[in-house]
């Protein structure tokens, strides 16, 4: 097989693994990013920080589930936006959701996870995902797999920490303090981080720029 050939079957740069060696703290943030917007980029810097981690890795979806309108033949679009929002050496942008097949976060930590001995990787979520949490896909295998770290959203807070999957994993809960441990407590595991307080979301930003509905 020649080399053009052996390029053409392998696959893009962005639905790769990124780079990483055992002993790496890593957060994994998944989302549609339609679009990556500042708010993303300032949970990464704040999980760099509290969480301790080594990278903040972007999972940029090719669809998500719960977000029927989002569209699905877009990934490429969307994995570059997101690429010129990261700004930082330590945020990776990557499509592996698609190179997996996997749709549901759960499918993909149990494909991803075995790909990256070695490494303590964080769960990553806004307030409204917690929010919402009890109705992922086998949520409770998710919150066994690996510690989960949420984020506020204005005005989500209280809805959030009042939530099903909230009080089911309450005695799992740490205290803000121990931000810096969660990556290396064993699942499972979650913490609760009042700061950065996001106010935009994609779907704000989406509808800001949609096209005006005409009517006859």
């Amino acid at each position: 097989m020649t080399a053009r050939a052996d390029a053409a079957l392998s696959p893009s740069p962005v639905l790769r693994l990124p780079a990483f060696r055992p002993g790496m703290r890593i957060g994994l943030f998944g989302g549609s990013f339609d679009p990556a917007h500042d708010g993303h980029l300032r949970v990464s810097l704040e999980a760099l920080r509290v969480l301790r981690v080594d990278q903040v890795w972007w999972l940029v979806s090719p669809q998500n589930p719960l977000k029927v309108n989002t569209p699905s033949n877009d990934l490429a679009r969307r994995i570059a936006a997101a690429i010129g929002v990261a700004r930082h050496p330590a945020i990776r942008v990557t499509g592996i959701e698609a190179d997996l097949g996997t749709t549901y976060t759960a499918e993909t930590l149990a494909r991803l996870l075995p790909r990256l001995p070695g490494v303590a990787a964080v769960w990553m979520m806004g307030a409204d995902n917690l929010a919402t949490f009890n109705r992922w896909r086998d949520w409770q295998r998710i919150a066994a797999a690996l510690p989960i770290a949420v984020f506020n959203r204005p005005g989500l807070g209280l809805r959030a920490l009042a939530s099903p999957a909230a009080r089911a994993l309450s005695r799992f809960r740490l205290d803000a303090g121990d931000a810096s441990l969660l990556a290396v407590t064993q699942p499972p595991a979650w913490i609760f981080l009042p700061s950065p307080h996001i106010d935009i979301s994609s779907t704000a930003l989406r509808n800001r720029h949609a096209p005006p509905n005409v009517t006859s």
